[in-house]
């Protein structure tokens, strides 16, 4: 078979798979053509005298096909051809193609198996199966059948992880191979964005416990540390220390001797946040059950004092915050988040995205709705980096 032959089936269903026929809602009859020098523009060209040889032999061979039908100019130069609508069959099987209508009833039994595992897959799988049915293509769907189910089942499998767990092991546990997770992994992550409740993608693996190194907070401040009886004052220390999150679960006890606890989104914020009374958290730039339980105690252990988080003004920063106090159950305060931080310096602030406004309008009714107004309305956003701490 000549790709010229192929070229011009594959054309030709693709017209036919897009069409309101292949999804039985024409009632009137179609038909589906293409120009042949839309598809081959050198077709017509003089100088391509074998080209043009080539293209009409490939056609005359599916034309006795029945395959095609065709329109002619004068000189043997061939205008378009026409798909036969009623040898679909052996079309499909000539060129080795799998037809569409096969395809999407292998990814509705799939989608429909995986639909009721947690509620991101519900919500993900409906999508898919509207989508179909509409004739759209299924989402994070690239022809590999393999693939597509392994990035079901890690979606399936991914809520369960209730201990930090290296990105290989997980994919051993999940397909007993150290590398299948690692090559679908940002398929994943933005199937889970999508359509799962997440601040940011960057973080969602490390929130859900699968990291590539086990992780730490950084902390300094106004507090003593007591871990497996040692003691740690950390208002003695000129600088900041590390705590890795195997070492979290042995802190026996964590007493805050300032007024107040800040969250820090950003690590060169924290490294230079300086202020009495304080104590701060640097978390890795993400939470997982591990430092969330690390806050808990701290807050379980020292309730009367304020808690704030301190982030991006931006739609990030924002969904951070509310994730943070979802997962804690802390009535985290927002510091240094408001319109007037972002006047006070207009200048270091940065415009707005498309994703960036379509995630701000979603918070128009929440309690930043004014800071929300101001960053529509002036087109600015801004990161820690900016501000000048005093």
């Amino acid at each position: 078979m000549t790709n010229y032959k192929k070229q011009l089936l594959n054309c030709l269903l693709d017209k036919y798979e897009r069409s309101r026929s292949f999804t039985g809602d024409n009632k009137r009859s179609q038909s589906f053509s293409v120009k042949v020098t839309q598809l081959f523009p050198k077709y017509g060209d003089e100088a391509e005298y074998g080209l043009y040889i080539s293209i009409n032999e490939a056609i005359a061979e599916l034309e006795r096909s029945e395959y095609i039908t065709l329109s002619k100019k004068k000189n043997g130069v061939i205008d378009s051809v026409t798909l036969n609508t009623h040898k679909l069959s052996e079309i499909y099987a000539f060129i080795s193609r799998t037809p569409k209508a096969d395809t999407n009833e292998r990814l509705l039994h799939l989608l429909t198996m995986y639909a009721n595992e947690n509620e991101v897959l519900a919500a993900y799988c409906q999508s898919q199966i509207e989508r179909i049915q509409n004739n759209k293509k299924a989402e994070y769907f690239d022809g590999d059948f393999e693939e597509y189910e392994n990035i079901l089942k890690v979606v399936s499998e991914i809520f369960d992880i209730p201990e930090e767990t290296y990105i290989r092991d997980f994919s051993v546990k999940v397909f007993g191979d150290s590398k299948v997770f690692e090559k679908i992994k940002h398929k994943v992550t933005r199937l889970l964005f999508q359509y799962g409740d997440f601040p940011q993608d960057e973080t969602i693996l490390e929130d859900l416990n699968i990291v590539k190194n086990p992780g730490h907070v950084y902390i300094k401040g106004c507090g003593i540390i007591t871990i497996g009886g040692q003691i740690i004052d950390l208002s003695v220390l000129k600088g900041d220390i590390a705590i890795s999150s195997v070492l979290l679960k042995s802190i026996d006890k964590i007493k805050i001797t300032g007024s107040r606890v800040i969250t820090i989104e950003n690590l060169t914020t924290f490294n230079h946040f300086s202020q009495s009374d304080t104590f701060v958290l640097y978390l890795g730039g993400y939470h997982n059950s591990h430092r969330r339980n690390f806050i808990r105690k701290i807050y379980e252990q020292n309730p009367q004092i304020s808690y704030y988080h301190y982030g991006d003004i931006d739609a990030g920063g924002f969904y951070i915050l509310l994730h943070l106090r979802e997962k804690t159950g802390i009535r985290f305060v927002p510091y240094q988040m408001d319109a007037d931080t972002l006047q006070q310096h207009s200048t270091y602030t940065k415009p707005l995205t498309d994703n960036d406004r379509k995630r701000l309008k979603n918070l128009m009714n929440s309690e930043f709705s004014d800071t929300v107004t101001y960053m529509l309305e002036h087109n600015c956003k801004l990161e820690q980096e900016a501000l000048d701490i005093e």
